[in-house]
């Protein structure tokens, strides 16, 4: 794929602006691509740019609908908000998996799908409104995306550590502690990790990711997904019957 392929419309939409082509190349282009192109530009300088903007306009947010929550609410609420898995949640719902350009080894593994991959994108893209609008415009867009997590945010720090999530629920449950089961491939210099997250028998998720830790947790994000099933959980107690 290449820029220029795609609409891009619906994901401008989405954000509430306009971008310059060249920009918005920018933004979308991630390392993999730019490097099997003869090491072009790629969209980390922006992300960069887009992360700062990002914690700021959801602090003033907080901030602000929240003004007698204690500083460590606030804080953990922020780093809730802003997380990976939070910002691979907003990207999965304005669909920005597939303007991402790509190289072949990462569009191979799923890299649309890819929480770091996509929570990196919706930073670039901060970083490209900011620098093309300026902060208001850009903190603007961030509230446009993130203002209902906003209004139900808590201090619990949800999306930090999903494995934690996934042992608490199973202990709600009764069952047994989770285990993970780990593939590794590629080079030392470019390994993917994949890990399976199994509650006696079933397997409730896989995770990819470029370390084990976040292979891991993404397994865990889908498994505490799963067990919101009825279904999924009297599935699991009939085999442990």
């Amino acid at each position: 794929m290449h820029f220029g392929d795609l609409d891009y419309a619906p994901l401008l939409e989405a954000f509430g602006v306009e971008i310059p082509d060249e920009l918005l190349n920018l933004a979308l282009t991630h390392r993999s691509y730019a490097n099997e192109k003869g090491f072009l530009p790629n969209n980390e300088r922006l992300e960069f740019l887009g992360d700062a903007v990002l914690g700021l306009s959801v602090a003033g947010r907080l901030f602000d609908v929240y003004p007698s929550r204690p500083e460590s609410d606030i804080s953990k609420m922020r780093a809730s908000i802003v997380s990976r898995y939070a910002l691979a949640e907003v990207a999965k719902e304005i669909g920005l998996g597939q303007y991402v350009l790509l190289g072949r080894g990462e569009l191979l593994t799923g890299g649309r799908e890819k929480d770091s991959i996509l929570a990196d994108t919706m930073e670039a893209m901060l970083g490209a409104i900011y620098r093309e609008h300026g902060f208001e415009v850009a903190r603007e867009s961030v509230l446009r995306l993130f203002e209902s997590r906003i209004q139900h945010a808590t201090a619990a720090d949800r999306h930090l550590d999903w494995k934690t999530s996934l042992q608490e629920r199973l202990a709600e449950l009764k069952f047994p502690v989770a285990r993970y089961v780990a593939e590794v491939e590629g080079p030392d210099h470019e390994q993917q990790f994949t890990s399976t997250v199994m509650v006696a028998e079933h397997a409730l998720g896989q995770g990819r990711g470029r370390a084990k830790k976040f292979a891991e947790q993404e397994a865990a994000r889908l498994a505490v997904e799963a067990l919101e099933s009825v279904e999924r959980q009297q599935e699991i107690a009939r085999s442990l019957s």
